[in-house]
């Protein structure tokens, strides 16, 4: 199978705006379903708007064959567009992007969910935002007006709503949404920040967000949709829950 993206790459690179690139790190398990159509979903949002881009997947050994659906997809869309980092089994969020930024190639660095939560159509907005405050990090927002989440019961959006009022209250981040994962980050500043975090699990994601506070980084936000996933089982639990509250009350007293 020939890349689709053979014919057309040297015609549209000369039309990229500006000499930016950006990454997009995928990490993956059990996302054989959702990996096809978030693929698709970048490749169409970021090349309508002239954004030189790459994808990082980095798959950890998912039992569903989510490793050969990323391997179908490298042979689609070129290996100059997607990059595929396999590993032998889950081995946490952070060491994931950390292995995902060694293959980057880009200058900013965009973090997501393969799971179809959240939509690459904010992706320009995210950039637009960068430019226009000239800051470090672009974070999405489900809590500001325009944003919002879509396919939880009453209970996951008021625990979801009630943990970020309480690390808001103790941790004074400067951002309205703590525990969300679809970011931008400038390279540099992303690897200082995993470089730090102690975090793992559903902390990981708050404690970036407080250490880039603590560094002085400057972070604009852009309202976005959160789409609970279609296809594969969500994460949070009790325990989820606890470990949160705990790494609330660590980072309070560690920074």
């Amino acid at each position: 199978m020939t890349s689709r993206k053979a014919s057309s790459s040297s015609s549209s690179s000369s039309s990229k705006k500006g000499d930016d690139k950006y990454t997009i790190i995928l990490p993956t398990y059990n996302e054989s379903d959702n990996l096809p159509i978030i693929i698709y979903l970048i490749d169409s949002e970021l090349e309508k708007n002239f954004i030189d881009y790459e994808v990082v997947i980095v798959e950890d050994n998912s039992p569903d064959g989510t490793l050969q659906v990323a391997q179908q997809l490298q042979k689609i869309y070129g290996e100059e567009k997607i990059k595929i980092l396999p590993r032998p089994g889950k081995m946490g969020l952070g060491s994931a992007y950390m292995d995902g930024i060694k293959k980057a190639t880009g200058n900013w660095i965009i973090l997501m969910d393969a799971d179809l939560s959240h939509h690459p159509k904010f992706i320009p907005q995210f950039i637009e935002r960068q430019k226009k405050l000239k800051c470090e990090i672009v974070t999405g927002t489900r809590y500001q007006s325009g944003g919002g989440v879509y396919g939880w019961n009453f209970y996951r959006k008021l625990t979801s709503r009630v943990a970020n009022y309480i690390a808001t209250v103790f941790l004074t981040p400067g951002v309205s949404d703590l525990t969300g994962s679809f970011r931008l980050y400038r390279k540099d500043v992303l690897e200082k920040l995993i470089s730090v975090n102690k975090s793992k699990g559903y902390v990981f994601q708050m404690e970036m967000m407080v250490r880039a506070n603590q560094f002085n980084y400057k972070i604009g936000e852009v309202p976005i949709t959160f789409v609970d996933r279609i296809y594969g089982v969500s994460n949070l639990d009790s325990g989820e829950i606890v470990g949160y509250l705990k790494g609330v009350m660590t980072l309070f007293f560690d920074i």
